[in-house]
């Protein structure tokens, strides 16, 4: 949505260490001092959350805690409350949805809000961000910055500027046709897709380190660096983005995610895990009468490097009793999916994989061609598993490594045919 004016105001909602922030509502002993949150009964634990004061003593997401705890002495770290957080965070969308029914919740603590021609209403967007942060500090007791932009891109950057560069409240505003301006002085880490993989290449090889030496390069120097990403990225460097803002951005998504015991480089057995998530997910789909149209898969390796890609699913790789493994058409793609992701040779150390964009698992069914026997024997199977699965639970029964009948590679601790 747009004004007559022609451009938006949107407001990113930033609260850091968003599941640490609603621990410390019940703990307010542990302000103030470096916090972590990790699983201390896995095997081996990394941190999934860092607080601020511990992120100034150099630790970060991803780290091993028994790293973490040698270089913190005095580190408090807390155990994952996913419930209470998931609960919070449902509080603060009510509270933003009193303000605009335009909003869109990225990832707990993190709120895209278009409050174009809210100003009506309201007043200036200024004022009305300065309010949505006073009724959640007031009704939740959590504190947030606020970047306010003309997009979701230079809004979601502002609200994660340094504090010494926002007013007193916490609020950065940036006005329309400043964007660039804004972004041309920001390390190039700041945009979308540039990780610290691209970026020590970015810095090491062409000497580029921030947004501003990217935003001054030509599509041709630029497709060379990001191929099919070269014109987003050019965007991106300048300010821009039209992504819009999603009403009620509740999409469901469907995820599993593992951290290995030991760091894995062998392709086999990382495939191995990569079927048993994408096996689970699958059963969940099942369970809801959907076939999805994205998958995703994201990859950490041990030196804390990650890559990451989304493919798109075409319905007609569904079949009425949903996604399964004996599915070839569709593990075909899963399975490259999970090559170009998987491309470098250093030890992986954490996988996840999700499904999103979700269709209802109806085809329509010919009236003259009967299934064939091998198809039904397939969707028999399916359902008896899931019914085994059902009551007993889920990782009861799996597909074996290989399915005779197929030839697909599937992963599991037991076989099935």
């Amino acid at each position: 949505m747009t004004t007559a004016s022609g451009h938006r105001s949107i407001v990113h909602l930033h609260i850091a260490a968003f599941p640490i922030a609603v621990a410390r509502l019940s703990q307010p002993r542990l302000r103030n001092r470096p916090v972590v949150m990790a699983p201390v009964q896995s095997d081996r634990p990394v941190v999934l959350s860092v607080s601020g004061e511990a992120r100034r003593e150099g630790l970060f997401k991803g780290m091993p805690l028994s790293t973490a705890m040698k270089r913190c002495p005095g580190l408090k770290v807390l155990p994952p409350d996913p419930e209470t957080a998931k609960k919070i965070n449902r509080h603060l969308t009510r509270t933003a949805s009193h303000y605009t029914p335009l909003w869109e919740a990225v990832r707990p603590g993190h709120l895209f809000l278009d409050l174009t021609g809210a100003e009506r209403l309201f007043g200036p967007v200024r004022d009305v961000s300065r309010r949505l942060q006073q009724d959640i500090r007031d009704h939740l007791g959590l504190g947030g910055t606020l970047g306010v932009a003309g997009n979701k891109l230079v809004s979601s950057v502002a609200s994660r500027t340094p504090a010494a560069a926002k007013d007193a409240t916490g609020i950065f505003h940036v006005t329309y046709g400043r964007e660039a301006a804004f972004m041309a002085p920001l390390r190039v880490d700041v945009l979308p897709g540039i990780g610290p993989v691209r970026r020590r290449r970015l810095l090491e090889e062409l000497n580029i380190s921030r947004v501003g030496h990217l935003a001054a390069l030509d599509m041709g120097q630029l497709k060379l660096i990001f191929g099919r990403r070269a014109g987003l990225i050019h965007q991106w460097s300048q300010g821009m983005d039209a992504t819009p803002v999603y009403a009620g951005a509740g999409t469901p998504v469907i995820s599993e995610e593992i951290t290995l015991a030991q760091d894995e480089n062998d392709d086999e057995r990382l495939l191995g895990l990569f079927w048993r998530l994408v096996d689970t997910c699958f059963y969940d789909i099942r369970k809801r009468g959907w076939y999805p149209l994205k998958a995703g898969l994201m990859v950490r390796y041990a030196d804390q490097a990650s890559a990451t890609r989304l493919i798109k699913l075409l319905p007609e790789q569904m079949q009425p009793n949903g996604p399964h493994l004996q599915n070839r058409s569709l593990c075909a793609v899963l399975e490259k999916l999970f090559f170009d992701v998987c491309q470098r040779r250093v030890r992986v150390r954490f996988f996840k994989v999700w499904f999103r964009e979700f269709r209802a698992a109806h085809v329509q069914l010919s009236l003259f061609q009967t299934p064939k026997p091998h198809g039904e024997k397939i969707n028999r199977l399916i359902h008896a598993m899931d019914r085994i699965q059902d009551r007993y639970g889920q990782g009861a029964v799996r597909f074996g490594m290989r399915c005779a009948e197929c030839g697909l590679r599937n992963a599991s601790s037991s076989a099935v045919h």
